[in-house]
């Protein structure tokens, strides 16, 4: 048995998180939908999937219904006679408290689906950063150095922003410190991608012991057990992000999505002439759940100007009769009518641009009628009186938000 075969993967997707609001009101962070045709977590289960890891147990709490949907519609693809499974694991109540408290106390609560379990080794990852690595890389590279963990680690060179969760110092092959950010840097320090594989007895052992001595939080279950098998003296080593192992193209790109303004330029990131993460390479496609939805197309509007469609993403069932969208990211069964503009704009499915709307710099959560003349992101005081505003500037619509009345503007 290889050692992909030999590990269970435990995906995090708890979903608490208020700084994406409105986009996480009613639906888990790792479901917010992403690149006109995906969902966060579509990321790291393709990940798996590409890497040969064909059993994960999805740990779901918040907000977990279109997760779940999206678990059942896009990922019921293993065969459970043949051991293959991606399972919705929600609170088993088996402490205390009504929910999961935190990652470590997810993993507590569970810790008997890894005693019946036959696997070795384990795979703890978040279903909320986009990024494409292969694991079973990752996981070799374990098994060869017989460590009790290994910490997938990026280059500070590499991350697209400078401020990260965990520091990871190293000396030679050996983790020796994991530090807070704020922590002072050195010379051999790395940032922690919240990527581990344990060996499946020190593990069980450590979130059990670090569970009972103090509950944490909702934070990366790493940044607890790390230091807690450093503190016992186990191997704790080092894989670094981008390196020549593996089969997936190296694009060295590693995100997490933590604020609006993250989650907006994560999305533009796929609009450059060359994408800093690589969605084309054909033996490593991200897996979604497709709609039955007719093509895209451009089709002239009723004043016969042609519709126009220039560096943009346009997903399935999209129809622009007219308009005009510009550097934008348009997801399933959007429409936009004649002297409508979208540019620099996110339009998730089901948002409908009214005749002669106006929309610039903003995200447009489903199911949104924009009514005709309507203007966007042209007036911040405006959109801050109706919408959320970002620091950087992004107007946020949320979900199925009813505007009072047509605006002012051209008529039909």
């Amino acid at each position: 048995m290889s050692a992909t075969e030999s590990t269970l993967t435990l995906v995090l997707a708890l979903g608490a998180d208020t700084c994406l609001a409105p986009l996480t009101t009613d639906r888990a962070k790792s479901a917010i939908p992403f690149g006109g045709n995906y969902r966060v977590i579509d990321f790291t289960l393709a990940n798996c999937l590409r890497s040969g890891l064909r059993r994960a147990l999805v740990f779901t709490q918040y907000r977990s219904h279109s997760l779940q949907q999206h678990l059942r519609d896009g990922w019921s693809i293993f065969n459970p006679e043949l051991g293959e499974f991606i399972t919705s694991i929600p609170p088993q109540m088996m402490s205390d408290s009504a929910g999961y408290t935190g990652a470590i106390d997810a993993l507590y609560q569970n810790l008997h689906m890894l005693e019946r379990s036959a696997s070795n080794y384990v795979c703890v990852l978040s279903g909320e950063h986009v990024y494409r690595m292969d694991y079973a890389a990752l996981i070799d590279f374990h098994v060869a150095r017989k460590a009790a963990a290994t910490i997938a680690c990026i280059r500070p060179d590499d991350l697209i922003y400078k401020d990260f969760e965990c520091r990871v110092e190293v000396e030679g092959e050996a983790v020796t410190a994991f530090a807070a950010p704020a922590a002072p840097a050195r010379e051999n320090s790395v940032a922690s991608m919240e990527v581990y594989v344990f060996s499946k007895t020190a593990f069980m052992q450590a979130v059990t012991e670090v569970r009972r001595a103090a509950p944490p939080g909702p934070v990366d279950p790493g940044s607890v057990l790390i230091p807690h098998f450093i503190r016992q003296g186990a191997r704790v080593v080092p894989y670094l992000f981008g390196g020549k192992r593996g089969r997936v193209t190296q694009d060295r790109y590693w995100r997490r999505i933590e604020t609006l303004d993250d989650y907006y330029e994560a999305n533009m990131d796929l609009l450059r002439p060359e994408p800093p993460i690589d969605l084309y390479q054909r033996d490593w496609s991200i897996r979604t759940y497709h709609a039955q939805n007719p093509p895209a197309r451009t089709v002239p509007g009723r004043s016969s100007a042609e519709g126009v469609c220039i560096n943009s993403i346009v997903a399935s069932g999209t129809v622009i009769a007219g308009g005009g969208v510009n550097h934008s990211i348009l997801f399933p069964r959007v429409s936009v009518e004649d002297g409508a503009t979208v540019e620099d704009c996110i339009l998730l499915a089901g948002v409908e641009v009214g005749y002669g709307a106006r929309l610039h710099r903003c995200i447009v959560d489903k199911h949104v009628q924009v009514p005709a003349g309507e203007a966007i992101g042209d007036d911040r005081a405006r959109d801050a009186e109706r919408f959320t505003v970002t620091p950087k500037g992004i107007v946020v619509v949320p979900k199925g938000f009813r505007f009072a009345q047509p605006a002012d503007g051209p008529q039909h």
